[in-house]
C-alpha cells in the first residue's frame, strides 16, 4: 500500500506542475501579439487624433510589457525590470518570478516525498527560490563586465572615424557594426535612437542609465559637453580610452596581489561543508544530531551564522575598488 505522504507528495507536485503549464500556455503569446503590433504600426501610414496617439504608445511600451499577472504585479519595483534589461536575458520578470516559485513548490515536495527534517527544507525552499535571481545577477555582471572591456576599443573607433570626417552619429552606427554585443548592441540602440530622432543627449542619458559604468558616465558627460562648448571630441576620447586601459593595467596587478586571498577564502568556505558532506556519508547518525538535537540545532545555526559572517569579511578584503 502507497504510503499517503507520499501520495500528497505526488498529488502537490501534479498540481504545481499543471498550474505552471496552464499559466505559460495561457500567457504564453501575449510577447508575439505585442511584437505584431508593434510591426503593423511601424509598416502602415502615421495617423493623427486619437489613433496615432495611440500608435505612439504602443511603440514606446516594451514587448514584453503587461505578458502576465505577475508582470503587472512587479511594475510597481522598476528596478526588477532594469535589472532584467542590464542581464539581456529573453525572459519576463513575471516569468522568472513563476520560475522561482516552481522551484520553491518542488523543494517543498521533495520535503515531504523524502521525509527530509525541516531544517533542510527551511534551507531548500528559499535557496532554490533564489536560483533565478542569483542566475539574473550572474548574467548582468557577466554582461556590464564584458561592455567594460569593449568601451576601450569602441572609443577609439568613434575617435578615428571623428578623425576621417564621419559624423558621431555615424561613429555610433559604425561602432554598432563593427563591435559585437554587449556594448555593439547598446550603441546601436543609440543610433537607431536618432534616426527616430530622440536627442543624442537624451540617447546617451539613457544608455547611462542601462549601463551602470562610470566610464561610460564620463563619455556621455564629455559628448554632452564637448556639443554645448565645443572641442575637439576625438582627443577627448582618445584620453578616456586610455585612462580606461590604465586602470585595467592596475585592476589586473591589484587581483594578481589579491589571488591568494580570494582562494583562501573559497577553501575556507567550502571546508566546513566538505567535511559536513562527508560525514554524513560515512555517519549518517552522527551528522543528524545537528538536526534533532536542541544543542545541535543552535551549533548549526551559529555555525552557518559564522560562515556568513567570514565570507562578508574575507570578500571587503580581497575587493579592492580601482
Amino acid at each position: 500500500m502507497v504510503h499517503p505522504t507520499l501520495l500528497i507528495g505526488i498529488a502537490v507536485f501534479v498540481a504545481v506542475s499543471a498550474l505552471i503549464l496552464g499559466a505559460a500556455t495561457l500567457f504564453g503569446h501575449r510577447s508575439e501579439d505585442r511584437l505584431q503590433t508593434r510591426l503593423e504600426t511601424f509598416t502602415r501610414r502615421p495617423q493623427r487624433g486619437q489613433e496615432g496617439a495611440a500608435s505612439q504608445k504602443i511603440l514606446a511600451e516594451s514587448i514584453h510589457q503587461k505578458e502576465n499577472f505577475l508582470d503587472q504585479l512587479l511594475e510597481r519595483f522598476p528596478s526588477v525590470y532594469r535589472l532584467v534589461e542590464q542581464a539581456d536575458v529573453p525572459i519576463s520578470p513575471g516569468r522568472l518570478l513563476l520560475v522561482s516559485l516552481a522551484l520553491m513548490a518542488g523543494a517543498v515536495v521533495a520535503t515531504v516525498v523524502f521525509r527530509l527534517p525541516w531544517t533542510v527544507g527551511a534551507i531548500m525552499v528559499p535557496g532554490l527560490g533564489c536560483l533565478p535571481l542569483l542566475w539574473l545577477l550572474w548574467r548582468r555582471k557577466r554582461r556590464l563586465k564584458a561592455f567594460a572591456a569593449q568601451l576601450p576599443e569602441a572609443l577609439d573607433m568613434l575617435a578615428r572615424s571623428l578623425r576621417a570626417g564621419q559624423s558621431l552619429a555615424s561613429g555610433f552606427g559604425l561602432v554598432a557594426k563593427e563591435v559585437p554585443a554587449p556594448l555593439g548592441k547598446e550603441f546601436g540602440r543609440v543610433f537607431d535612437e536618432q534616426n527616430l530622432g530622440v536627442p543624442l543627449e537624451e540617447s546617451l542619458r539613457d544608455l547611462a542609465d542601462r549601463i551602470p559604468n562610470m566610464d561610460l558616465k564620463f563619455f556621455a558627460t564629455a559628448v554632452v559637453l564637448q556639443r554645448q562648448t565645443g572641442g575637439d571630441l576625438a582627443e577627448i576620447l582618445d584620453r578616456i580610452s586610455s585612462l580606461i586601459r590604465e586602470r585595467f593595467n592596475i585592476w589586473g596587478q591589484v587581483q594578481a596581489l589579491t589571488g591568494e586571498g580570494r582562494l583562501s577564502g573559497i577553501v575556507l568556505m567550502a571546508l566546513p561543508v566538505v567535511i559536513f558532506l562527508a560525514v554524513y556519508y560515512l555517519n549518517r547518525d552522527y551528522v543528524m544530531m545537528l538536526f534533532t538535537d536542541p544543542l545541535g540545532k543552535k551549533m548549526l545555526a551559529t555555525a552557518i551564522v559564522m560562515q556568513v559572517i567570514g565570507a562578508l569579511v574575507i570578500r571587503k578584503i580581497v575587493n579592492i575598488k580601482v
